[in-house]
C-alpha cells in the first residue's frame, strides 16, 4: 500500500497556495509595517516592565489577529484556535498595562469558552460541496434590536464601574478624564466582542458588521494610549472586515440561490 503521508514541505506548500495572492499580500504588507511602526514608534516601560516587551506582545498580537482575520474570512474553522492564542497575548497586554478590565475579563471569561464551542459547532456545519469551508447565514432584524440595546445598557453600567475603580496606571499619565473615556470605550468594545462573539457562533455574517464597530472603538482607544503601531494592525482589521464581509455575502447568496434551484428540480 502506498504511503500518503505528506511531508512538511508539501504540507507548507499546501498551506501556502491555500491562500490567495491577495490575502498573502495583505498578511505580510502588515506585518512589515507593524515591524517598521515597532521601531519609529518604540514602546517606553510602562508599569515597571520593559517596553521591548510590550512591543514584542504588539508584535504577536498582530501576527496571530491578522493570522485570525484571514482564517474567519474564509470560513474556516481552524480560526478558532488561533483565537485562543490571541486571548492569552491580550490578556498578558491587560495585565502588563493595567487597564482595560472590561476587555480582560470578557476575553478570560466569555472568548476563551465560545473560541471553542464555536470551533465544535463550526465542525458540525461544513459546506456541502467544500468540506474546507463551513455554511454561514444572515441575522434576524428583531435580534439586531435587541442586540444593541444590550450593548448600550452594557457600556453605560460597566463603563461606569470601571471608571470608579482605584487602579493606577502610568499609560495615560495621570490625566484622569481620559482614562475615564478609555474605560467606557472599553466597556463598549467589550460588549461589542460579546455580540460578535455570538454572532461568530452561530455563523451569521452580522460579524462583520461587529468587527467595524470594535475596530473603530480600539483605533480610538489606541490613540489616546498612545499605541500607534497597533493602529496598522487596525487598518488591515478594516480592509479585510470588507473583504470578509464581500465573501461571507456571496456565499450566502450562491447557497441560497443552490438550495433554491435543488427545491426546484426534487418539486
Amino acid at each position: 500500500m502506498e504511503n500518503t503521508k505528506k511531508t512538511f514541505s508539501q504540507k507548507c506548500r499546501q498551506l501556502w497556495n491555500y491562500f490567495t495572492t491577495y490575502e498573502k499580500v495583505w498578511f505580510f504588507s502588515i506585518l512589515i509595517l507593524s515591524v517598521i511602526f515597532a521601531f519609529i514608534f518604540p514602546e517606553e516601560d510602562t508599569n515597571g516592565v520593559n517596553g521591548k516587551i510590550i512591543m514584542a506582545l504588539y508584535l504577536a498580537d498582530t501576527f496571530l489577529n491578522i493570522l485570525c482575520e484571514l482564517l474567519i474570512s474564509k470560513q474556516s474553522k481552524w480560526n478558532f484556535i488561533v483565537s485562543l492564542f490571541v486571548e492569552l497575548v491580550e490578556i498578558a497586554i491587560c495585565v502588563v498595562l493595567s487597564y482595560r478590565f472590561s476587555t480582560m475579563a470578557v476575553t478570560l471569561f466569555f472568548w476563551i469558552p465560545i473560541d471553542i464551542i464555536s470551533f465544535i459547532n463550526w465542525n458540525r456545519h461544513p459546506d456541502q460541496q467544500e468540506e474546507e469551508l463551513t455554511e454561514v447565514r444572515k441575522l434576524s432584524g428583531w435580534a439586531e434590536v435587541a442586540v444593541i440595546a444590550g450593548i448600550i445598557i452594557w457600556t453605560v453600567v460597566v463603563g461606569y464601574f470601571l471608571s470608579n475603580l482605584d487602579i493606577t496606571t502610568d499609560l495615560f499619565g495621570g490625566n484622569q478624564l481620559v482614562e475615564t473615556i478609555v474605560c467606557y470605550l472599553d466597556a463598549c468594545a467589550s460588549a461589542v466582542g460579546v455580540a460578535n462573539g455570538l454572532f461568530i457562533l452561530f455563523r451569521f455574517r452580522e460579524q462583520w458588521f461587529a468587527w467595524y464597530i470594535c475596530t473603530f472603538l480600539e483605533i480610538a482607544i489606541n490613540i489616546l494610549s498612545g499605541q500607534y503601531m497597533l493602529l496598522v494592525l487596525k487598518a488591515g482589521f478594516l480592509t479585510n472586515t470588507t473583504y470578509g464581509y464581500i465573501k461571507w455575502t456571496k456565499y450566502i447568496k450562491e447557497h441560497q440561490a443552490s438550495l433554491a434551484e435543488h427545491k426546484g428540480s426534487v418539486l
